[in-house]
Formats: structure tokens, sequence, C-alpha cells
């Protein structure tokens, strides 16, 4: 095998379909691919026997995973994360508390055989209306999100996982999921810099192992998406913020860069624009594989990519490899304990909750929303984690598309007990406020629990007895709640006034 074959392979963060490493990955990471990465299709795969499996076959191939904790998890992706996501993080602002939850995080990554998080996020959600970012951002200022960016950073590294921070130059401020089309960041330079860059500028300065870019539309900098912008990723990025270390994309099977038909003709725009290590999406075949090796090889002979390029970037994904430590540093208490702490902690009341005595055998309903496509199918709500303490307790759920008959029976179940109505994002999803509006014009004492990103006060989902917002829907999150209820735990006193 050549030498640019070899490092065309390197560039290459590819991934399979089921639960065992099939034969054409395993004879793929023998000739050099960069990484493997695991996603939502890979739930029934055992993390850790994947990873044994891959490094048995080369010690020095990365095993990514897609693991923020909070909303998107793949570690937990069966049971819902056993820690609060970024959102909570921000709200409670302690960086000691986010540092302390990344190193666990990190610590269970490396027991799995993770090498490379693909977290956490650094974009600042400025607009409330994101669909996909939202609780997976720290917060929608700047300076917030880059203190807790950093020290996101250090703790999952001070674990033996490196981080990759993403997605840049920013993603916050936009109202298309870059899953399903280009977004574009309409903002000049002066505010990109004070706002999108801020907490790019932290992480870099923190140490952070790679950056992962976005597929998005910048005007200010470059007419080409930021993916395979060299004005971004080579001029901004390394030139004006200084990064030395590995440039991932973003998955180049998403529609926000061409979809799946592109992939090969994206790798070879992304690595001459910048990138070192293109990651290909889920669900990857040998022959998609090969198609971007050999679509590689032939751009450099025909002199639309330098083979220099090619060779820079395979030495940037084996550096990103070989900080892989063989004996990381003590970690924090454990994944579960740390996480149950920042979940209560994060927790914020708008009104009084009534008293757990008069909260027993409450109905619960829970207003389902298509699944966030970056997430995935990931168990959420507090019917579950409320039925365990309170046995007398039920709960339903309610699809968006629910019609007043539905409505109607929620509310009988409801009849001479307690409701309590757990929504997400009902501010940007009308169906949804709909439903919740017809249940609170009912039960005006209902308690509304907001697990998404959290509505303006004077909001239907700022409306109810009460208002518990949780800044995220991990399993964590669900179980602070009902300990809440149940009075199991205190509400904590930071609480948000009615007006």
């Amino acid at each position: 095998m050549s030498r640019l074959r070899r490092a065309a392979a390197a560039t290459l963060l590819s991934s399979f379909p089921g639960d065992r490493v099939p034969a054409w990955l395993a004879r793929r990471v023998d000739e050099g691919l960069g990484g493997v990465g695991l996603y939502g299709s890979n739930r029934e795969a055992d993390p850790s026997a994947v990873s044994a499996r891959l490094h048995g076959l080369r010690p020095d191939v990365l095993v990514a995973l897609d693991e923020e904790g909070g909303d998107v998890t793949r570690l937990e992706a069966t049971t819902g994360s056993s820690i609060p996501g970024n959102a909570a993080l921000g709200a409670v602002d302690d960086v000691d508390l986010t540092h302390s939850v990344a190193a666990a995080l990190g610590r269970a990554l490396a027991a799995a055989g993770v090498d490379l998080d693909l977290a956490p996020c650094a974009d600042a959600n400025t607009d409330p209306a994101n669909p996909v970012i939202g609780v997976r951002s720290f917060g929608a200022d700047p300076d917030l999100v880059a203190r807790h960016t950093a020290a996101a950073v250090a703790g999952l590294q001070a674990a033996g996982v490196a981080a990759c921070v993403k997605h840049f130059p920013g993603h916050g401020s936009v109202d298309v999921d870059s899953h399903l089309g280009l977004p574009t960041v309409a903002a000049p330079v002066d505010v990109l810099r004070r706002r999108e860059l801020v907490p790019f500028r932290a992480a870099v300065a923190a140490g952070c192992a790679a950056v992962m870019t976005a597929h998005l539309h910048v005007p200010a900098l470059d007419d080409q998406p930021a993916t395979v912008s060299r004005r971004i990723l080579t001029d901004l990025l390394r030139g004006e913020l200084g990064f030395g270390g590995c440039v991932v994309t973003d998955a180049l099977d998403m529609a926000g860069i061409g979809g799946p038909h592109e992939i090969p003709a994206n790798v070879v725009r992304a690595v001459a624009a910048g990138a070192d290590l293109c990651c290909l999406g889920p669900d990857n075949t040998d022959e998609l594989v090969g198609a971007c090796i050999d679509a590689v090889v032939a751009a450099v002979a025909c002199g639309d990519l330098a083979e220099a390029r090619v060779i820079e970037a395979a030495e940037r994904v084996a550096r990103l490899a070989a900080l892989r430590p063989t004996d990381p540093s003590p970690g924090p208490p454990s994944l579960d304990d740390v996480g149950a702490d920042a979940a209560s902690r994060a927790l914020r009341i708008d009104g009084e909750v009534p008293a757990p005595a008069s909260l027993a055998g409450a109905h619960v309903v829970e207003l389902e929303r298509p699944a966030n496509i970056a997430a995935g199918l990931v168990p959420w709500g507090i019917g579950l984690p409320l039925r365990r303490l309170d046995t007398t307790a039920t709960a339903e759920r309610l699809a968006e598309g629910a019609d007043g008959d539905a409505v109607a029976a929620a509310l009988a179940a409801a009849a001479g007990r307690p409701l309590v109505v757990v929504v997400r994002d009902p501010q940007r999803r009308p169906a949804q406020a709909a439903l919740l509006e017809a249940l609170l014009a009912a039960r005006p004492d209902a308690v509304v629990v907001d697990m998404g990103w959290p509505a303006a006060t004077g909001t239907a989902a700022a409306r109810g007895a009460a208002r518990i917002t949780t800044y995220g829907a991990s399993r964590a999150s669900g179980e602070a709640v009902a300990a809440l209820l149940t009075g199991q735990i205190a509400a904590y006193a930071r609480r948000t006034p009615r007006g």
C-alpha cells in the first residue's frame, strides 16, 4: 500500500452499523484508517468490547464517541445520561462542578477505551429558536460558555480522553439544523469575534486536542461552508486563533454539506481547506471508505490537493492518537454521584412547588416531540423515576398531534389528583404549546416541568402553579425532579421571579 493511500486512509473517521466490528472495517484499520466513531446505530454494542477489538488490531487507531452528556449520550443511550448536559451546568455556573462532571465523564470514557470525545459544544446558543443546539450549549452568554468550555476540556483531558470542541466557528445563532440544510450565520466579523469565537479562543487556550468544524455559511468570512473553507479553518482557526491540534469535520453525510453522495468530494475539499480527520457519519461501508481514499489520491494526481497537505493531516491524526496517557490522573466521584449533584443544583423554580405530601399520587403527562437528530432516541422524562419513588404515581405521553379527546382522557386520568405536565421546547413547537395551553386552561394548578431550552417568563411553559426548569432531559435531571417532588431533596434557593 502506497504512502499516499495510507495517509489518505488516516484522514478518515469511519463507522459501521450494528454491534460488532465487521471484517471489512478490521481490514481498513490494518491499512491505516484514522479512526472509528460509534453512533446511535451502535447502541446495542459494548463500547469496551468494540474499542478492545479495534485497539487490538492497531493500538493507535482512534476510537471516538459523540458523548456530550445530557440529551446527547452514546455510552448511556439505552437508559439516558447519568449527568446533566451543558445548559444545566451553565445554569449552575460553577466551573469546578463542570470540571468535575467532565472528569467523571472522561474516566467513564477512558474505561470504555474511548480516545476522542466529540465534545463539548462551545456554541453560544444566542438564538432561542435554534433547532439543533439548545440545551447542548452552556448558555447564551459567550463569556459564560467560554469558561465552562475550558473547564470541560480540562476535565476530559485530565481523565485521559481528548476533547473535540465543536462546532467551529459557532452554531448557536442559527435557526436551521445543519443535518437538514446549510444554516447561515448572518453576522459581521466584529460580532463573530465577540460572540461566536470567544468560547473557541478559550478552548484553544485550555489546550483542547481537537476542534470540530460546522457546516455553516458565514458570509462575513467566506462564501464556502466552514467545513471546506480555507479562510475559516486555516487562516482563522490556525492563524488568528493559533490552534495547532487536529481539525475534525462534522459528519459529512449531513445535508448542510451536500449529503451522502458528496462525501468523497467533500473529504477532498475539507482536507484541502485544512481539516485533518474527516468524519464520514454513521453506518459506513467498505465501498464508501474506498471511494474516499480514491478521491484523495486522484485529487493529488491531478493537482487539486497537495500530497504534503494529506501527509500533514495524517501526522496530526497520529499525534492526536499519541496523546492517550497510560496513567491518567485520579478522578472525581462516580458519574452517578457527581451527575445527581449537578442535576439537583441546576433545578430552577418559578412559583411555589406544592408540598410533597400534596403531590403524592400525581398523574404525569409528558408532551412528546420528535427526537433531535443529533441526540437520537434516548429515554427521557420524569414519569419512570417518579414512579420508583411514589408507586401511586402514574404517567402517560401525548404526541404533538394529539387531539382533544386525548387531552380530555389525560385530564380525566388526573381528576382528583395532582397533575404534572412535562414539556420540551414548547415555545418553538406550536403543537406542543397548544397541548400545554389546553391542559393548563383546565388545570391551572398543574406543575409544569420544562426539560428543554428555558422558556421566557410569561409563556405557556412559565405558567401553572409552578414551573421547574431542568435545562435538559437527561436521566439525571428527571431523577432530580422526581426527588424534588417527593421531598427527597429540597428546592434550591435560586428562583426566577413571577411576572
